[in-house]
């Protein structure tokens, strides 16, 4: 356990130590813990460059990346794990390797410093973390446009104001799903670009004087390119700001999403059941079969949100470079991605194993006056202007209302009454099929349009997905 008594890095100017709550309140091994792959990585990078630049003997580089691979296959094999006597996980390792090598060990730690380190390792943390969400969000891209084929032709209402509006198709919703997350997937890459920078070798804030070559360092670590400036290396955090943007939109999306299957499995709707894989019972209800997945995405969205409002305060006005503020910007980043991508992951598989009731789609479309547009759009092309064609088909809404019946009840003889230039084929106009099939237009919600849309969607996301792989696999 952390005691006032356990080495530090920092200890030499000391004559006391802190409190126990004081290193208690400051311990941040519980959340850094994580990035030990990164700091046996980049740690070895160092000592590698600083083998090439003479900063080390050849043996005595070897020797430490020896013994920094030695405690890797130890913590992957469960022999060895940064406990929770150390402050934090640069502690920790350093400590092990003083444990392997000696005297040796205290040599890695020449020109660099926490600073820049933790900056390096957080970024390298993140860039594999995006690797996992990219795949998840390319998964459920894959799998709404797959959807969206097999529903192309799948008449639904479409709303406005939750009101019924026009007839669409139900692979054309999903395709406006599928769009908002192929975006989602744009910013990830974008953003991905500006944290591939390398903060290593900046040492504290204002670089080193000793020869490190911090291109090497960039280049070794998979990193486009050091930071120009050692100052914004080590204070930067905008890349954890952007990231937490990212992951706040993309949940914005999948609550969305999540909102529409709630209220879809609902007996009112009853447009799809969702599988007994995401869903529950009650515990007092024996009829139940609760939305619990889908809620739960809808609710952590809230935390995402929060999670991104807490960094934004963290960083306002942050004096230039390193405060220990900096410190929480992990556990925002961590409980982001914890979230985000087993979010999508369920998103994909509930909408996989989701059974769609086609039929109940189909018959919302009686009755609600969607295809009134279509009545006055056939007007128009009568040549009436349209604002009088609107308010024609609006007082023959209110006759259908009045008769209790849907526009499926008109005769050419009520609806000449209105105007005499309906003939026969204006009621045609009205079936939902026929005004699904006439929105042919770029981005319509005729099958061919949807079909397309779809098109469209794998050229984009072949292009973000190349984007992606350049940065997340750069050797």
């Amino acid at each position: 356990m952390l005691t006032p008594d356990t080495p530090k890095m920092w200890g030499g100017r000391f004559e006391g130590s802190l409190s126990p709550e004081a290193q208690a309140y400051s311990f941040s091994l519980q959340h850094d813990v994580r990035l030990w792959k990164q700091e046996l990585h980049a740690s070895a990078a160092h000592a590698r460059m600083m083998g090439i630049t003479g900063m080390l003997s050849t043996h005595e580089a070897n020797r430490i990346v020896d013994a920094l691979l030695e405690i890797h296959a130890e913590i992957e094999e469960g022999e060895w794990f940064p406990f929770d006597e150390y402050e934090d996980i640069h502690t920790a390792i350093e400590a092990r390797l003083f444990e392997k090598i000696g005297a040796l060990a205290g040599k890695l730690h020449t020109g660099r410093s926490r600073n820049d380190l933790v900056a390096t390792e957080v970024r390298m943390w993140l860039r594999e973390r995006t690797t996992d969400l990219a795949r998840a969000l390319l998964g459920l891209c894959h799998r709404l446009m797959h959807l969206a084929e097999q529903h192309k032709e799948t008449l639904m209402p479409g709303l406005t104001h939750q009101q019924h509006a026009q007839p669409v198709t139900l692979g054309h919703h999903l395709m406006a799903h599928c769009w908002a997350f192929i975006r989602d997937l744009s910013r990830l890459a974008h953003a991905g670009d500006r944290m591939n920078l390398c903060p290593l070798g900046a040492g504290a804030l204002s670089g080193t004087t000793f020869p490190i070559d911090r291109e090497l360092l960039a280049a070794e670590l998979g990193f486009g390119m050091p930071i120009p400036n050692s100052m914004d290396a080590v204070s930067d955090r905008d890349f954890i700001a952007e990231y937490l943007f990212v992951s706040a939109l993309l949940m914005v999306h999948l609550s969305r999403l999540a909102q529409e299957l709630i209220l879809w499995s609902a007996p009112e709707y009853g447009y799809v059941e969702l599988s007994d894989e995401h869903t529950t019972g009650s515990s007092i209800m024996p009829q139940k079969k609760n939305p619990d997945i889908a809620e739960l995405i809808r609710g952590r969205s809230a935390l995402v949100i929060g999670n991104l409002t807490g960094m934004l305060a963290l960083v306002k006005g942050l004096p230039l470079t390193y405060n220990r503020d900096l410190q929480d910007d992990k556990p925002l980043l961590f409980a982001t991605m914890d979230t985000v991508i087993p979010s999508v992951r369920l998103m994909s598989d509930m909408l996989e194993k989701a059974q769609w009731r086609t039929e109940r789609m189909r018959a919302a479309l009686q009755g609600d006056f969607s295809t009134a547009t279509e009545l006055a759009d056939y007007l128009v092309r009568k040549g009436v202007p349209f604002r009088e064609a609107h308010h024609i088909v609006g007082q023959i809404v209110r006759e259908c209302i009045q008769r209790g019946v849907g526009l499926e009840g008109l005769t050419l003889e009520m609806l000449q009454k209105h105007h005499p230039r309906f003939e026969a084929d204006a009621l045609e106009a009205i079936d939902p099929e026929r005004a699904v099939r006439a929105r042919a237009i770029l981005g319509g919600t005729a099958p061919e349009s949807v079909m397309h849309q779809i098109e469209q969607a794998k050229n984009w996301l072949a292009v973000i997905e190349h984007q992606l792989n350049e940065l997340l696999n750069p050797n």
